[in-house]
């Protein structure tokens, strides 16, 4: 049988252990495809970097690869915005399925892509994206695209969770924990992308995009990282039965009885106090986890390996499959949709809660003049408990859900009460009731 050819874009971790598994699995594959799948080429921009590929196979000139006439499929796994936006599209136009693990570009551009798969009558798959060898995607955009998804919840870079992690089990500070995670090779040697959120940021907005049928970029995603929290936020958590992770949350949000009339949806990374209760809590080290609350199926929980060249080269090889099987069948595979249009809505206009911790003046009064502030910026109070006396005063408050404006503004306004000698922490907390 005529095999079918695959051009590899990329030969990193994934990369690597992409071409690996097709050689390994050449058999399984082609009895599950119904044809054999060979390698084309392999874009790389250093050859002399990958001896262990056949140096027929390797080129430098990606574009000329993934047009040729040869290539049926092409896997991209170079990441980043460019060159991969202009090589994708130029397979598309060239008649070619693609199979894609960026997660970038697809929560920078997916609307554009996922416009020219279309109109070549190709697809365009990307599980890979998020979650690593989790399968969440496809279930997302497939087994639930009869139900209607109200929630999406996430811990979706294991990076920070194991940081996190290791910050809870040890009571180590932030910086002592990610450099335990770079040693080990969980965290890069610049891990900004991580550790400022705007790895799950992109994971967030794809998510957010297939979940609720509405265009969604990383722009749109509010984001913070957990570079400023503390031992004593996660602490503090403890306390109070919770656990600090940084969480990925989309929400379709409306009026209880509307209908969906004027439901918005909302999209925020941020760390957060969950309770020790809750399914996410216990995922630890470098794991991965979506939560699902949708509302015919109700709760759904899908968790796994996010992360790493073999779990993520599971994902794509997964895809290949399903794109292969779409070409030999001569038809491509559902898309996403985005009928719903929904408008995205501000951080500022969210109902979130917070867990505040106050350095305050031990005197008669001083309760009330907080709680008063509070009142003032329409917060209301669900808990409150003093430690300590004198100077070492502490007032830990955790509100009601409220706007995020209102919340942030009643912060403000604590900092600058004579009072309040410090704001030591704030951190938001999901899954109280």
């Amino acid at each position: 049988m005529k095999p079918l050819k695959v051009a590899l874009l990329g030969c990193g971790t994934v990369g690597s252990a992409v071409l690996r598994l097709l050689h390994e699995q050449a058999e399984d594959l082609a009895a599950r495809i119904g044809r054999p799948v060979q390698v084309a080429g392999v874009a790389v921009r250093r050859p002399d970097h990958h001896p262990d590929v056949p140096a027929e196979l390797l080129t430098t000139d990606a574009e000329a690869l993934v047009t040729r006439d040869d290539v049926d499929l092409v896997v991209e796994v170079i990441g980043g915005i460019e060159p991969a936006r202009t090589l994708l599209m130029a397979a598309f136009e060239a008649g070619k399925s693609v199979v894609s693990a960026n997660k970038a570009l697809l929560a920078d551009d997916g609307v554009a892509l996922h416009a020219a798969a279309a109109k070549a009558g190709v697809d365009l798959y990307y599980e890979a994206a998020v979650a690593g060898a989790i399968p969440l995607l496809r279930p997302l955009r497939e087994s639930l695209a009869g139900d209607q998804l109200r929630r999406v919840v996430g811990i979706v870079n294991g990076t920070t969770n194991y940081i996190l992690s290791r910050m809870a089990e040890t009571g180590a500070g932030f910086a002592e924990a990610l450099a335990e995670a770079t040693e080990l090779g969980y965290a890069e040697a610049d891990p900004t992308a991580d550790v400022d959120g705007f790895d799950a940021a992109a994971k967030a907005a794809i998510l957010a995009s297939l979940a609720f049928h509405t265009p969604v970029t990383a722009d749109d995603v509010h984001r913070e990282g957990i570079s400023e929290v503390t031992a004593t936020d996660v602490a503090r958590a403890a306390e109070i039965g919770c656990t600090v992770k940084l969480l990925a949350i989309c929400e379709r949000v409306g009026r209880a009885g509307n209908g969906g009339d004027g439901d918005t949806v909302a999209v925020r990374v941020h760390p957060a106090m969950i309770p020790t209760s809750h399914p996410l809590a216990s995922v630890g080290g470098a794991f991965n986890a979506v939560f699902v609350e949708a509302e015919a199926a109700g709760q759904l929980m899908f968790y796994g390996q996010g992360a790493g060249g073999e779990p993520t080269a599971s994902a794509v090889l997964g895809d290949l499959v399903a794109v292969a099987r779409n070409r030999l069948a001569g038809a491509a595979g559902p898309g996403t949709t985005g009928y719903a249009g929904l408008a995205v809505r501000p951080m500022a206009a969210t109902p979130t809660r917070y867990h505040i911790s106050l350095d305050v003046a031990d005197k008669p009064g001083v309760l009330a003049a907080v709680a008063a502030e509070f009142a003032t910026h329409g917060v209301s109070i669900s808990t409150v408990r003093q430690d300590g006396h004198g100077d070492a005063a502490t007032l830990v408050i955790v509100t009601h859900s409220a706007p995020d404006a209102a919340l942030a503004a009643t912060v403000a306004a604590l900092r600058g009460m004579d009072i309040v000698r410090a704001v030591t922490s704030v951190l938001r907390v999901e899954g109280l009731q």
